[in-house]
């Protein structure tokens, strides 16, 4: 810089000294030189020395002058610079949408937050307040305006509110804005400066937080949350209890915060259970318990009491949150229930030792009468009556006999739980059920199928099978329908190690609406044949379910029915 001022002065001082020597040399032609010529010459070189002096003097003032201005605006230059750089690296930091809105103009500047959070691409953002708002969601548009209006119209200079943004994919998301504004020197806003947080997250956690909080003021349950760490052996102190806990122990909330759960043991809760509990929450474990527990009045309840640790988002464990449940009413149903099953299994051994005795005292009598009876049938009998009278007695002993032989049998199956087992050919099954079915076949004549292709062999007791499919054919033939001719098909099919038989007729079938849970049942009825006991479908079942299968009925009336039976063919 002082070199330029140099230059400008040398320049200038040259110049002139040029246009004086040339006036001097041009001015004898026309005149004569003389001394006072000379001084005059020599007072304009100095004229021309001082001014150039006082010219660099000016100069170098309008240099320093200017120096400093130059250094101010490169000193303003690098600090907006630097405020620039700044910025971008916030911009590119946080995930927040900075906006940035000229009121008086209004027009609004977006950063590249914008499309990072909201998916918009420059050309889809919108240069006014307007594409701003038209961006709330509907519900919020309104109270989120009157707000802003408001807060412009105030002396406050910060403002935020949280409403939902619409994405550019139509979703919203929930968004925290917060936003600054300038004013001019009347006070009159003009511009403000803001940024938006997706706080979505946070929304549905507070929404979740809130709906727990329901959860647990409102459930019957008592919930405790405890501090984290043993209280000198004891339970972790109390910090919070539900409503619940109130009702169930009779403490108020203020009576037992601080203090450890380890008051509400007696003399008769259970110590195992409560060494249990301790050791679970020294090694951070989940543990659940049943003892007895005391209320405020010193009653006695029974409680399932669980204690679960709860981390921090760094892992720690910060509580223990522990659900209790008063089973006091479950705890006597349970006693009541043992002390009914006790009853039960002493009735039914009382009841299997009286069939057992009445089976066996009736026999003997019975077998005496039976024998009576065939004795008088070679004894002539002219009174009629008296013949009517002794063939109504000699079937009704008949019909006693069969009785306790059926009784006898129940007996036997429910007595035998598990049976002998061993293979055998459904075919010859079949013929022997055949044989002796050979009088009641030939009367009837029914059509009867069989296909025993895909299953040979079955292994099973082979009297349980024989008796099962005797008194289903029986009951097909005797129940057969009047009007048309009887058709009976029995089917075996095999998928897996599973059996699977099909026993199907065409008679007059059963009414399922009324009579399905009645279908197995003991001594029922639902034909008026004279010969029927109701007998034959429970032994059926009984002698299916000993044999470790399963029957099913589908029947309709004046249509036929179909018994299905599985059993698992295996062979230990």
């Amino acid at each position: 810089m002082k070199n330029k001022q140099n230059q400008i002065t040398i320049i200038y001082i040259l110049i002139s000294l040029v246009l004086a020597i040339v006036c001097f040399k041009v001015i004898p032609k026309y005149a004569t030189l003389d001394q006072f010529s000379l001084i005059i010459l020599f007072k304009d070189f100095l004229f021309i020395l001082l001014s150039g002096l006082i010219l660099r003097y000016v100069l170098y003032k309008n240099d320093i002058k200017n120096s400093a201005i130059f250094e101010k605006l490169k000193k303003k230059n690098d600090d907006i610079k630097e405020s620039n750089e700044r910025y971008d690296i916030v911009s590119k930091a946080t995930s927040d949408t900075i906006w940035d809105w000229k009121i008086l103009e209004d027009k609004m500047i977006w950063n590249k937050g914008i499309e990072k959070l909201f998916g918009y691409k420059q050309d889809q953002i919108g240069e006014s307040s307007k594409w701003w708002f038209d961006k709330i969601h509907p519900e919020d548009s309104i109270k989120m305006s009157i707000k802003l209006y408001s807060f412009i119209e105030q002396k406050t200079e910060k403002w935020q509110d949280q409403y939902r943004f619409k994405c550019a994919d139509g979703s919203y998301k929930y968004v925290l804005d917060r936003g600054f504004i300038l004013k001019d020197e009347e006070g009159k806003s003009v511009r403000m400066i803001g940024a938006i947080q997706d706080i979505t997250k946070q929304k549905i956690e507070e929404q979740r937080l809130k709906l727990l909080e329901t959860v647990i003021t409102q459930t019957k349950d008592s919930v405790i949350i405890t501090e984290p760490d043993l209280l000198e052996g004891n339970i972790p102190r109390i910090v919070y209890v539900n409503p619940a806990f109130s009702l169930m122990s009779g403490y108020d909330s203020d009576e037992i915060i601080g203090k450890s759960p380890n008051i509400f043991q007696g003399p008769n809760s259970d110590n195992e259970e409560f060494k249990k509990l301790i050791y679970a929450i020294k090694n951070h474990q989940e543990c659940q318990i049943e003892t007895i527990s005391y209320k405020k009045n010193k009653e006695e309840y029974w409680v399932k009491y669980s204690m679960s640790p709860v981390y921090n988002s760094d892992g720690e464990l910060s509580h223990w949150v522990s659900i209790q449940r008063d089973i006091t009413a479950d705890k006597k149903q349970e006693v009541e229930k043992e002390q009914l099953i006790r009853e039960l299994t002493q009735n039914n051994k009382d009841l299997q030792q009286f069939s057992y005795i009445t089976s066996h005292n009736l026999r003997a009598p019975l077998s005496n009468l039976t024998g009576l009876l065939n004795l008088m049938e070679d004894i002539p009998i002219e009174n009629p009556e008296l013949k009517e009278i002794l063939d109504g007695f000699n079937k009704s002993t008949h019909l006693l006999n069969e009785t306790i032989n059926d009784l006898v049998k129940v007996i036997i199956i429910k007595d035998n739980p598990s049976i002998k087992k061993e293979e055998v050919m459904l075919k010859e099954i079949f013929e022997n059920v055949f044989s002796q079915l050979n009088f009641l076949i030939g009367l009837h004549k029914p059509i009867i199928k069989f296909d025993f292709d895909k299953v040979a062999f079955l292994n099973t007791n082979k009297s349980y099978l024989e008796s099962i499919l005797l008194n289903l054919l029986t009951n097909s033939i005797k129940y057969k329908s009047e009007t048309r001719k009887s058709k009976i098909s029995i089917t075996a099919n095999q998928i897996g190690d599973t059996v699977i038989l099909i026993f199907k007729d065409n008679g007059i079938g059963i009414d399922l609406v009324r009579n399905r849970d009645k279908v197995f049942g003991l001594y029922q009825r639902f034909h008026d044949y004279p010969d029927s006991k109701g007998l034959g479908l429970y032994l059926v079942k009984s002698q299916v379910e000993t044999m470790g299968g399963t029957i099913n009925i589908e029947s309709t009336v004046n249509i036929g029915t179909t018994f299905t039976i599985t059993f698992k063919n295996k062979y230990i």
